[in-house]
C-alpha cells in the first residue's frame, strides 16, 4: 500500500487550464473518489498520477516519493480505463498474464498468479475465452484482475462501470467495494455519477473548473456543502437555492415538507409553496413549484417519501417548512458557505 499526494498540481493544454493548482492527498488503503461533471479535470488529474500526462506545474508523490519524472511502469500503479482496454486477440488468461510477462516474471510462476487473480473476481471459467465472448460485466472483472495481478501499491480507476447497464452497475459497485476492502490497496476512482461516489468512497473530492471544491466523507460533502457548486451538484433533485439579501439560502428537497409533516416540532421556517406539478416516482413524490410571500417567485423542489402522510395537489398553495438547522447560507458573490443569516 501507499499514499498519493498532489501538491499544487496544474495542467495546461494551450490556453486551457484543465487542472488548476490542485492539493490532494489520500490516506493509506483509502478509497478516494474524484467526482465532478465532464471537463472538470478529474481524468486529467488521474492520468498525471498514472504518468500518462506530465504536469505543467506542481508535484505528484506516491508513497512519499516525487514521481513527476518516473514512467508509468516505475510508479507501482495499475490503471483500469473506461473502455477496459483488453487485447481483443488474446484470451482472458493471456490478457491477465500480459503485465507479468512485460515485467519479466519467470514463465513458470505466471499461471499461479493468473489463477489467483481470476479467483478473486470469480472468472476462472472464462480464462480461455476472448473479450468479444464476454459480457460487459465480465470484461470489467477481467480488467480488474489484470490490474490486481501485479499487486500494485495504488489502483487508479477511470469510470470503469460507465459501460454497464444500471442493474449491473449496482452489483458491480458492491463487488468492487468488497474487493477493495479485502485487499486494502489505496484506490482513486474517477466518476461523474454521484450515486457511485456516495456508495463507494471513503472520501469524495468534488471537482469543478480544474479545482477541488471540497473533500470529505460522503456525509460531509452532502450535508455540509462548502459552496453553491457542491450543494447544487450533489443530490437528486439538487439543493434549492433561494436569493435573500446578500446571501443564498439553501435547503435539500427532502427537508422541505408540508408543515404538518414535521411531527417532531422544532424550530421551523415556514414558506408558502405553490405546487405546479407532481411527479410520482414509486417511493417518492417530486413536487415542483414556486414560493410565495417573502421569496415570491423563487423556483423550488420538494421530495416527499410516499410514507409522509400529507395531501399535496398541483395548483394549490400549501404551507411547507424547513427545520432551521437544515438551512445553509452562501455568499451571493463568492458562492462560499457563510455564517451570515437572512436579515
Amino acid at each position: 500500500m501507499a499514499t498519493v499526494e498532489a501538491r499544487r498540481v496544474s495542467k495546461q493544454f494551450g490556453d486551457v487550464r484543465a487542472v488548476d493548482g490542485v492539493d490532494l492527498s489520500t490516506r493509506e488503503g483509502e478509497f478516494l473518489v474524484l467526482l465532478g461533471p465532464s471537463g472538470c479535470g478529474k481524468t486529467t488529474l488521474l492520468r498525471m498520477i498514472a504518468g500518462l500526462e506530465r504536469p505543467t506545474g506542481g508535484e505528484i508523490l506516491i508513497g512519499g516519493q516525487v514521481v513527476n519524472d518516473l514512467p508509468p511502469r516505475a510508479r507501482r500503479i495499475a490503471m483500469v480505463f473506461q473502455s477496459y482496454a483488453l487485447y481483443p486477440h488474446m484470451s482472458v488468461f493471456r490478457n491477465i498474464a500480459f503485465p507479468l510477462k512485460a515485467a519479466g516474471m519467470p514463465r513458470a510462476e505466471i499461471p499461479q498468479k493468473v489463477e489467483w487473480a481470476a479467483a478473486l473476481f470469480g472468472i476462472e471459467r472464462l480464462l480461455e475465452r476472448k473479450p468479444r465472448q464476454l459480457s460487459g460485466g465480465e470484461r470489467q472483472r477481467v480488467a480488474l484482475a489484470r490490474a490486481v495481478v501485479r499487486e500494485p501499491a495504488v489502483f487508479l480507476l477511470d469510470e470503469p462501470l460507465s459501460n454497464l447497464d444500471a442493474k449491473l452497475r449496482a452489483s458491480a459497485r458492491d463487488e468492487l467495494q468488497q474487493f477493495q476492502r479485502r485487499i486494502g490497496t489505496t484506490t482513486i476512482y474517477v466518476t461523474h455519477d454521484q450515486v457511485e461516489a456516495m456508495g463507494l468512497g471513503d472520501r469524495i473530492a468534488v471537482m469543478e473548473g480544474g479545482r477541488v471544491r471540497q473533500i470529505g466523507t460522503p456525509a460531509e460533502v452532502y450535508d455540509e456543502p462548502a459552496d453553491t457548486f457542491v450543494a447544487g451538484f450533489l443530490g437528486s433533485p439538487p439543493t434549492n437555492l433561494v436569493e435573500a439579501a446578500d446571501v443564498l439560502v439553501g435547503f435539500r428537497p427532502e427537508h422541505f415538507l408540508p408543515r404538518e409533516a414535521h411531527t417532531d416540532g422544532g424550530n421551523l421556517t415556514t414558506l408558502p409553496f405553490h405546487i405546479t406539478r407532481v411527479e410520482y416516482l414509486g417511493a417518492d413524490r417530486i413536487l415542483y413549484g414556486a414560493l410565495e410571500g417573502r421569496f415570491e417567485g423563487a423556483r423550488v423542489v420538494a421530495r416527499l417519501a410516499t410514507t409522509v402522510e400529507a395531501k399535496v395537489q398541483a395548483g394549490r398553495t400549501q404551507d411547507f417548512a424547513v427545520r432551521a438547522r437544515e438551512l445553509k447560507f452562501f455568499d451571493k458573490v463568492t458562492g462560499l458557505r457563510t455564517t451570515a443569516r437572512v436579515p
